[in-house]
């Protein structure tokens, strides 16, 4: 059930949850959902697909939208050093996203405190 972090709602995705693979995963993620308060979704970076990673496979983006699309802000939380490091476009990604809203890639719960302390 979620919990209220700063005035946020907020559903942690358990570290031996669901992957995050698909358009499909995100949606029975956020139909899992229905019914609750939640604004704020947190995903473990290893329950998270790899594909998701590689922008060219637009994996990241579908998921990303359907979130959009069902006001649902998502984080993914934890190390993806290895992704970033090995592309360009997806260390971009990722910057840009940490500028908006609805997507965030942050380190860890102490970083996501910290963001929404300061929202």
């Amino acid at each position: 059930m979620p919990e209220t972090l700063h005035g946020v709602s907020v559903h942690f995705v358990p570290a031996d949850g669901p992957v995050l693979d698909s358009e499909r995963a995100a949606t029975d993620l956020i139909g899992s959902l229905w019914g609750t308060d939640v604004e704020m979704v947190v995903v473990p970076a290893q329950c998270v697909g790899d594909d998701f990673f590689r922008l060219r496979t637009g994996v990241a983006g579908a998921i990303a939208q359907k979130f959009v699309n069902y006001r649902k802000q998502l984080v993914i939380i934890g190390d993806i050093s290895r992704h970033v490091e090995a592309s360009t476009a997806l260390r971009d990604f990722v910057f840009e996203s940490n500028r908006r809203k609805d997507l965030w890639f942050l380190a860890d719960e102490a970083e996501l405190h910290a963001r929404l302390r300061n929202a």
